[in-house]
């Protein structure tokens, strides 16, 4: 049960700071276009939500992990919305939206742009209210979310690059329907905020919330719910440095369309945030920062290794601003943060190459090249340095035609997994005894640019 909602809660508005960027000042006319999207958007609204969808919505748990507390140095609280039906936090606002449609509105139907989520969200509770559910998804949307979709009852278009082509194509061919906007609509925020609702209600005391951020809807949901109940708790909007709309937005003043790039956080990957989203959002956040693919990659394997959670790249975007080296490491040390995971929706294939990735990341995937003898018994005498060292070797290549050095050598590309970036090192250290060898990045075949030499004792 949630704690008993105050009657009337004034919040203050945060000082928002934009940790890549500063805010750029806005127009008057975007002044009362921001003034008058945060008046559709209160307090009551998440609360009635929370009323509309508890019947058929999970109260997902929110529970310290004792391993990334430890190596976050925080005490880290999940909030697990994968654990929703179709793996996000998208089925609240969706369920919400479509049970205040009108009866013409379901009867006729309704119709989405999105990468993933919010056309499962839309698609299962369509079906179970047997609402007819159209989805336009980017031609890159995950073929997992795609097939999916299908699989719920809904009709399923992959037209667009990004989700702002989908929505266009959505708008134009289908203007005959309600469409619904998955982070922008005063419904589907309302049913985000029902997060931070469960978040107060399970760590009364916590002292920080890291949301990913998108198109700003969970952002502004969840910010809405926490500031009011707990105006003195940092609300902290993550981004891929990819796709950095919200941040912009701030710079610029209001929304905007921003130059994006391909990210493992493909949900989060909208080019402008809502115009209602932001207005909300910007009133309810203490501050913004981005993150890199390889802080994504990293906190997807810390997911799996340490939680045995399979997050997607946009559900792990809160906890990669946490790790080591991230933007809120050090800030929040010492702190009782709440990190939303809200999507599980990832490709089979795709977490293949994160997690290769994130190894790699985290220094326990590694290539380099050695010089060796090609003479009978050069390459096993390598190998089995590598044994000695522990280095178990995922990869291995010889080139001998192009190379700039002795006939009688040959250039060895390595892969190799290692238990932790000090044991790179050793094994580096090791080899570098006997071999010539070109490390990690620089681990390129035949660069004729750097004399390779024999190099043997």
């Amino acid at each position: 049960m949630f704690r008993r909602l105050p009657r009337l809660v004034v919040v203050s508005r945060p000082t928002l700071r934009c940790m890549t960027s500063s805010t750029g000042g806005s127009t008057s006319d975007e002044s009362t276009e921001a003034t008058a999207h945060a008046d559709m958007v209160e307090f009551r609204h998440v609360a009635v939500a929370a009323a509309n969808i508890k019947d058929r919505i999970a109260k997902t748990p929110c529970q310290k992990s004792l391993f990334l507390s430890q190596y976050l140095g925080i005490d880290c609280y999940l909030k697990k919305e994968l654990f929703q039906q179709t793996g996000s936090f998208k089925e609240r606002g969706a369920l919400n939206r479509l049970l205040n449609l009108s009866d013409e509105q379901k009867k006729e139907g309704v119709v989405a742009a999105s990468a993933g989520n919010h056309a499962l969200a839309l698609a299962y509770h369509g079906n179970a209210l047997d609402i007819p559910v159209t989805v336009v998804m980017p031609v890159n949307a995950p073929l997992t979310k795609i097939s999916r979709s299908k699989g719920f009852g809904a009709t399923v278009i992959t037209h667009g690059a990004h989700i702002g082509q989908s929505k266009e194509y959505a708008m134009e061919e289908y203007g005959h329907l309600e469409y619904i906007n998955g982070y922008d609509d005063a419904d589907i925020i309302a049913g985000a905020g029902t997060i931070g609702l469960e978040i107060m209600d399970q760590v009364p005391d916590v002292e920080a919330v890291v949301v990913p951020c998108g198109g700003g809807g969970l952002l502004a949901g969840i910010g809405l719910a926490v500031k009011t109940l707990k105006p003195d708790c940092l609300v902290i909007a993550v981004e891929p440095e990819n796709c950095a709309s919200f941040t912009e937005a701030l710079r610029r003043g209001a929304p905007t369309p921003t130059i994006t790039q391909t990210t493992l956080a493909d949900g989060l990957a909208v080019p402008q945030v809502g115009d209602r989203a932001f207005a909300v959002a910007k009133s309810v956040t203490d501050s913004v920062v981005t993150v890199s693919e390889k802080q994504i990659a990293i906190a997807i394997l810390r997911c799996i290794e340490d939680e045995k959670l399979t997050v997607e790249g946009g559900g792990a975007a809160g906890l990669a601003a946490l790790l080591p080296g991230g933007p809120l490491h050090a800030q929040l040390a010492g702190k009782k943060v709440v990190v939303p995971l809200c999507g599980g929706n990832i490709d089979t294939p795709q977490l293949g190459r994160v997690i290769d990735r994130g190894l790699a990341a985290d220094g326990r995937l590694v290539r380099f090249v050695a010089t060796v003898s090609d003479k009978p018994g050069g390459i096993s005498e390598l190998t089995n340095m590598l044994f000695q060292t522990g280095a178990s070797v995922k990869d291995i290549y010889h080139e001998r035609a192009w190379l700039d050095s002795a006939v009688d050598l040959v250039q060895m590309k390595v892969v190799i997994e290692v238990a932790s970036f000090e044991h790179s090192e050793q094994v580096k250290a090791a080899l570098e005894k006997r071999y010539p060898i070109r490390w990690g990045a620089d681990a390129s075949l035949t660069d004729y640019s750097r004399p390779m030499g024999s190099g043997f004792n």
